[in-house]
């Protein structure tokens, strides 16, 4: 059974590597919304964000966030995390530096969003798992995230 995936990104930068991971096709993922449509969302105030972002989580059974240069900088990827870890939802990271965007080809390694986290006094990023698929990413990704997926659930079964 493919499980519903909420994907964490940041969408100005990685928006094109995400769709390839989404049509990987292991998975079931939420559609990305389309630029005209966030841009709406976001005009309607961080209130509207939330809601979008709570709404869409709801009915996922882990949140991935997919790691590219800039990611650990977005502040709705920092909400999405927390918002998960606080639903009981599964939480882990993929680095998406090496999958090549159709614009900008590959780009440098992000820093792992979940550093900047405490759970009960430990760092997030050492409960967390946030996978580096190497080189070649895409292969690495199609042939791991079921079992990835597998181990933040049994993971966040002990938090």
């Amino acid at each position: 059974m493919k499980k519903k995936v909420f994907y964490s990104f940041h969408f100005d930068n990685d928006v094109f590597r995400v769709q390839q991971i989404r049509n990987i096709g292991v998975i079931e993922g939420n559609e990305p919304v389309k630029s005209n449509e966030w841009e709406t969302i976001k005009r309607n105030g961080e209130k509207a964000v939330e809601n979008w972002i709570d709404e869409n989580i709801k009915g996922k059974d882990i949140v991935v966030v997919l790691v590219g240069e800039r990611t650990h900088e977005r502040p709705w990827v920092d909400y999405e995390i927390r918002k998960a870890w606080e639903l009981g939802k599964p939480v882990m990271g993929i680095y998406i530096h090496n999958i090549k965007c159709i614009k900008n080809g590959v780009c440098n390694k992000g820093k792992n969003p979940f550093e900047k986290y405490n759970i009960r006094g430990v760092n997030f990023s050492t409960i967390v798992k946030c996978y580096d698929p190497g080189t070649d990413a895409y292969n690495c990704i199609k042939d791991n995230l079921n079992k990835w997926i597998s181990e933040a659930a049994n993971i966040r079964s002990r938090y």
